[in-house]
């Protein structure tokens, strides 16, 4: 049985900004998607194409905290650098995945890799943060550097796309991520006129995020820059691009338990965002320049 499509979102009239390298457009939280909505899904933020000057000074976001959840961005145009107060850092390029589980706390900070923001140039990027379980939100903090060689992937015949299985499971081909719950993340690549069809779980929250190009899902016309939000029923979702087309489609296992979050905390009681804040302000996750 197809999945029926519940509503097709369109994006802000404006983008908002993260810090000063991020152009954002919100689409979780907003409106009637809702974190418990799209649970295990609490956040995305899609940094649509925009041409940045070059700059001696990079752009990004300055340290901050996370605690209870994990931070997943995906890269598909210009580069971006991060480091944490656990000791990690890296760069991700396009086609790169980081997967940051925060975990039992830490401060991080990601911006314009220096080489790029000297250059100038596209910038595209998607931010999902993903909950943690309560059983899990306690965990040491670590990350998955995901590199785009090391992802699962699935040609599609005759030159008609690719699909990046960056977690879960689609058609057989698992996905590179290691995940705390069910979660399928899939990278779209649909060149005109190719189609993809593949099924996730109808018990799954899922919705689909037009990054470029537009694409008829299940006999719905879905423009670019818009969220397509599906039923909690039916399996099969079948994607055919009517134009070159970049598709995010995302699907997870709700976490039925209840959700707190202050800014960059995600817990569940109210108690637990106060613990959080004291921990933050006391220096327990430790020190960041």
């Amino acid at each position: 049985m197809k999945k029926i499509i519940e509503r097709i979102v369109t994006k802000p009239a404006q983008p908002g900004m993260v810090g000063d390298g991020f152009r954002v457009y919100n689409f979780i939280p907003r409106g009637n998607v809702s974190q418990r909505r799209m649970s295990p899904f609490l956040m995305l933020d899609f940094a649509a194409a925009f041409n940045f000057s070059p700059t001696n000074q990079p752009r990004g976001v300055d340290v901050h905290p996370h605690k209870g959840f994990e931070t997943v961005t995906i890269a598909y145009k210009g580069s971006v650098a991060h480091n944490d107060s656990a000791g990690n850092s890296g760069v991700i390029n396009p086609g790169d995945v980081q997967w940051m589980t925060a975990g039992a706390g830490v401060l991080h900070k990601e911006y314009h890799e220096t080489e790029f923001a000297k250059k100038g140039g596209e910038f595209e990027m998607v931010q999902l943060w993903v909950n943690l379980p309560k059983k899990d939100k306690s965990v040491a903090s670590h990350y998955q550097a995901i590199t785009e060689d090391a992802i699962g992937k699935i040609i599609l015949p005759n030159n008609t796309g690719i699909v990046n299985v960056i977690a879960g499971n689609a058609n057989g081909t698992k996905g590179t991520a290691e995940t705390y719950t069910n979660v399928n993340l899939f990278d779209i690549k649909l060149n005109k006129g190719g189609s993809f069809t593949t099924t996730v779980p109808a018990t799954h929250n899922t919705a689909l995020l037009m990054v470029n190009g537009s694409a008829v899902i299940n006999s719905e016309t879905a423009p670019e820059h818009s969220f397509v939000l599906m039923k909690n029923e039916g399996e099969e979702i079948t994607i055919e691009a009517t134009e070159d087309a970049v598709i995010l489609l995302m699907s997870g296992e709700p976490i039925n338990e209840p959700i707190a979050s202050y800014g960059p905390f995600v817990m569940n009681t109210q108690a637990e965002i106060y613990e959080a804040i004291e921990e933050f302000q006391s220096g327990k996750y430790g020190e960041l320049v």
